[in-house]
């Protein structure tokens, strides 16, 4: 922390808020995320990649296996300042962007990624633009604590989880029951 005195006013400049490391989403090469991933946490960066559990079949088997919820995508923890390092990782395309600049994604965007993997709740990934519905928070079951957008479809009820700066959506269905808005 910095300061400066300026006649009876003095000016406290907070460097501490430059240097914390905050969420980016890394664009990788095709079927790469978990390769990435590995490289990434050898060059000591924080990564999270969301992983689905899924079920796959071929012509002699069927296997339970894990793939990436987000095809393409590995999320960073970093400060600027190591932004070489990830760009350096074999693997790395880009940063996804906004306005030329890598885009922070917000701490409670990544936890409820966390959460929604970590649930047995089915996902379903759209990339398809919504109308802006209630906010709501699940209150019940294994995804309790999940915050997002109602949009009821039918006799389905189904909460929209935006994370705005991939332009990707995850759809869950929920009971109603559980929900309350926020």
């Amino acid at each position: 922390m910095e300061s400066s005195k300026t006649g009876n006013t003095i000016t406290t400049i907070r460097l501490k808020k430059a240097t914390e490391p905050k969420w980016y989403a890394v664009y990788t090469n095709p079927r790469a995320e978990k390769q990435v991933r590995d490289r990434l946490l050898e060059a000591g960066v924080e990564v999270f990649l969301p992983l689905q559990k899924t079920m796959r079949q071929w012509s002699d088997r069927k296997k339970l296996v894990e793939k990436p919820l987000l095809s393409s995508y590995v999320f960073v923890r970093v400060v600027p300042l190591h932004f070489s390092r990830v760009y350096q990782t074999s693997g790395v395309v880009r940063f996804v962007t906004f306005e030329g600049q890598p885009a922070s994604i917000p701490q409670n965007q990544i936890d409820n990624l966390k959460l929604l993997i970590n649930s047995d709740a089915e996902i379903e990934v759209s990339t398809e633009k919504f109308a802006r519905g209630d906010n709501v928070v699940v209150t019940r079951g294994s995804l309790a604590g999940l915050t997002g957008e109602l949009i009821t479809t039918g006799s389905h009820n189904r909460v929209i989880v935006r994370i705005d700066r991939l332009d990707q959506n995850l759809i869950v269905n929920v009971p109603v029951t559980y929900l309350r808005r926020q």
